[in-house]
C-alpha cells in the first residue's frame, strides 16, 4: 500500500508550485470540517497568490446536502479534479453519513488517489473513510474523542491516538471539527513559512499552536461532558494552574465541598482521582509541548507541574507506555519515521489523602 505517499508526504520541495487542495465531501457532511480547512488555505493564496488552489469536491459532483441548513453548490466531480492532486483532505459526518459515503464508493477513490498525492488526510470523522479505504493500517491515527474507540474497534490494525489534536504518520489525520483548522494550519506552515500561518491564524483569532493550557485535550473535554456545573468549573480551573502546585483541598473549596466530599463526587463523576486526573492532564500538556517545540525536559516538566524531571519520565511512561525523549524522536515533524507508541495505560491510583496533586 502507498497510502499518503511517504517518500514526500513532507518535503515541500517536491510539491508542485500551485498546489491543488482538494477537500472531498458528501450528503451529511460537516460543513465547518470543509469550511475550516478551506478558509485558512484561501487565506495562504491570498497572501502568497500561486501558493494553492482549493477545490470542494464530492464523488459525482454538483449540489451536496450538508448536516445543517446549508447545501454546497455545483462541488467538482472526483473525477474531473486535476490528474495529480497536491493535498486531498476528507471532511467527516455523522454516522448515518459517513455509511453512504462508504457505500457510494469514495473509500475506492481514496484508495487510488492516495498513491498519486504528495499528502492525503482527513478531517474529524472522516478518517473512517481512511479506514475503510485501508489508508490507517499500520498508522498512527486520531479522530473526534467521541469516535476514538469506535475508530479503534472497526480498524484494529490502526493505532489510534485519543489525545491528538492532529497526527502524521504518512496519513493526516485530525481530532474534533476545528482541529481541522489546526491541521490546514499546520499545512500551510510546512508549505510556505510559520509567518504566513501565524498570520492567518491571527485574521482568524485562532492559536497557530494550541499550547497545553488551553484545555483541548479529549480527556478534559471528555470529562466536562459527564460532570455536574461546579465540577466542570474545577476541571476548567485544573487546566489553566497546571504549571502550579494543585491541592485538593484548593479543588474541593471551589467546588464548595469538604475535601473527602469532594473526592468521593470526583471519583464518581470523572471515574478517577483528583490525582489521577490532574496527573493525566499534566501528560498531555507535556505531550503537547513535546511535539511543539524544542524545549528541554527541564523546562517542559516545570511548565506541565511537575516537580522534576524523574516524577515527569514516570508519569510519561505510566500514562503513554514510553518516555519523553522516545516519544519526542518518534512523534515531532522532524521525525521522518513514524511508529506507534504503546498501548496507554490509565496512571495507579493515588491515595485519598494525596493533597498536592
Amino acid at each position: 500500500m502507498n497510502g499518503g505517499n511517504d517518500k514526500t508526504a513532507a518535503d515541500p520541495a517536491k510539491a508542485p508550485a500551485r498546489r491543488t487542495i482538494a477537500i472531498v465531501v458528501f450528503d451529511g457532511v460537516e460543513i465547518l470540517d470543509a469550511a475550516g480547512p478551506a478558509g485558512v488555505f484561501e487565506r495562504a493564496e491570498a497572501l502568497r497568490p500561486g501558493s494553492y488552489e482549493v477545490i470542494i469536491a464530492s464523488l459525482l459532483g454538483g449540489r451536496v446536502a450538508t448536516s445543517g441548513a446549508i447545501c454546497l453548490g455545483e462541488t467538482c466531480a472526483v473525477s474531473d479534479l486535476p490528474a495529480v492532486c497536491d493535498t486531498v483532505l476528507v471532511a467527516g459526518g455523522g454516522e448515518t453519513a459517513l455509511t453512504n459515503a462508504a457505500r457510494s464508493g469514495l473509500p475506492d477513490w481514496l484508495r487510488r488517489v492516495a498513491g498519486d498525492s504528495r499528502r492525503i488526510g482527513s478531517v474529524c470523522t472522516g478518517a473512517f473513510l481512511l479506514g475503510w479505504a485501508g489508508l490507517l493500517d499500520g498508522r498512527r491515527a486520531t479522530t473526534h474523542w467521541r469516535g476514538c474507540e469506535q475508530l479503534q474497534r472497526l480498524f484494529p490494525r490502526a493505532h489510534v491516538d485519543p489525545d491528538a489534536i492532529f497526527a502524521f504518520d504518512g496519513v493526516y489525520t485530525s481530532a474534533g471539527v476545528t482541529a481541522g483548522v489546526d491541521l490546514a494550519l499546520a499545512l500551510v506552515a510546512e508549505d510556505l513559512d510559520d509567518g504566513v500561518a501565524a498570520e492567518i491564524a491571527r485574521d482568524l483569532v485562532v492559536y497557530l499552536r494550541r499550547s497545553g493550557g488551553q484545555s483541548q485535550y479529549s480527556r478534559m473535554l471528555a470529562a466536562q461532558a459527564t460532570a455536574s456545573p461546579r465540577l466542570s468549573a474545577v476541571l476548567e480551573w485544573t487546566a489553566e494552574h497546571l504549571d502550579s502546585p494543585i491541592k485538593v483541598a484548593d479543588m474541593a473549596a471551589r467546588a464548595g465541598m469538604s475535601e473527602r466530599n469532594f473526592i468521593r463526587h470526583f471519583t464518581r463523576e470523572i471515574g478517577a482521582t483528583p490525582g489521577q486526573f490532574v496527573s493525566r492532564i499534566r501528560v498531555e500538556c507535556a505531550r503537547d509541548l513535546l511535539e511543539r517545540s524544542t524545549w528541554p525536559l527541564e523546562r517542559i516538566a516545570q511548565k506541565s507541574g511537575f516537580g522534576s524531571v524523574d516524577s515527569f519520565q514516570r508519569a510519561f511512561r505510566i500514562v503513554l507506555g514510553t518516555s519523553p525523549s522516545t516519544y519526542r524522536a518518534r512523534f515531532t515533524p522532524a521525525a521522518p519515521d513514524r511508529s506507534s507508541l504503546s498501548t496507554s495505560r490509565e496512571p495507579s491510583s493515588s491515595p485519598a489523602a494525596t493533597q498536592v496533586v
